[in-house]
């Protein structure tokens, strides 16, 4: 699949947004941050604020953004209109949750039930997002069932190595958030890890045998194409990455989504201000470098089923 810009973007600044909302509203519910009204506006600003510009963006990708409120009267059977709705309703909560911390310096008794309630949303609407991608049957890479699941981790991951960073710089050091940072890391790295292994060794979904049924006549190849110009199925379903670029991406990946952020969010436990701080930042900024990276490769390694009929012999 050709990775579009927009839902890169999309995909990585609401899932940060989504993660960091729920980090909060989970830690406020039990108390656990104060209510700063300075952080509450930095950290729920910085929400909300990535929530909504990785909405927007996502707008750009279709062929009518003016028309894409009409999307959300399809919950009923999209996955994409169910991930709209859903983000609608969390901004409720979310709001109040907002308000309460920022304007009246409150994260407890309503105001945290708002932050819980506001927490859900946010992995619901991640849920919805990451299945948007999980239910497409022609599109077999994306197919998995780990495909959701590392949705869901990388929000988490995101959203607590942010959470941590933010704490940390308005003088609130929570040993919780950099602990779940850790726990978060180690988990989306080893959900990555499987969903990369696995759909590597997966055998082929479809072939030119099983589409065109004559799979029992020996091979089957295409013997003239079916355009004498690329279009725009082949542009946008028919991308292609080198078997090494890939490789080199997947470092990459792996480097910056993963291994420094542990080993920075790991080294911040054992200095002290400002040092601790400035590592805890740049454990955040590289988290979300690796997953941006990390997206790209999940859109340009999927490969859709109509290849088949442009000459591909298995998908």
């Amino acid at each position: 699949m050709h990775p579009a810009f927009s839902v890169i973007i999309f995909t990585t600044a609401s899932g940060l947004g989504y993660g960091l909302l729920a980090v909060l509203g989970v830690a406020a519910a039990f108390g656990a941050v104060p209510a700063d009204r300075w952080l509450g506006f930095a950290g729920l600003g910085l929400a909300l604020g990535l929530i909504t510009f990785g909405l927007l963006s996502s707008t750009f990708h279709l062929g009518h953004p003016e028309r894409a409120w009409r999307a959300v009267s399809q919950w009923r059977s999209s996955w994409l209109s169910r991930e709209g709705a859903a983000a609608l309703v969390a901004y409720l909560p979310a709001g109040l949750f907002g308000i309460g911390w920022v304007f009246l310096e409150r994260n407890d008794g309503f105001w945290a039930l708002c932050g819980l309630l506001s927490a859900v949303g946010a992995a619901v609407t991640v849920y919805c997002t990451g299945m948007i991608y999980a239910s497409l049957a022609a599109i077999p890479r994306w197919r998995h069932p780990l495909v959701t699941p590392v949705y869901l981790a990388l929000a988490l991951m995101t959203g607590a190595i942010w959470a941590d960073a933010l704490l940390r710089l308005f003088g609130h050091e929570l040993i919780g958030t950099n602990l779940l940072s850790v726990l978060a890391i180690l988990l989306a790295w080893l959900l990555k890890a499987g969903y990369w292994r696995a759909t590597d060794a997966a055998a082929p979904a479809a072939t030119a045998e099983t589409a065109t049924g004559l799979g029992g006549l020996g091979r089957v190849r295409l013997l003239d194409a079916p355009h004498t110009e690329t279009n725009y199925l082949q542009q946008e379903m028919g991308y292609r990455v080198a078997r090494k670029h890939a490789a080199r991406l997947r470092n990459l990946t792996l480097f910056f989504a993963f291994a420094l952020p542990l080993l920075l969010t790991m080294l911040v436990l054992l200095l002290t201000p400002p040092v601790a701080n400035v590592l805890a930042v740049i454990a955040a900024l590289s988290a979300g470098l690796g997953v941006v990276i990390e997206r790209w490769l999940f859109f340009a390694q999927a490969q859709h089923v109509v290849q088949l009929y442009y000459g591909e012999a298995a998908v």
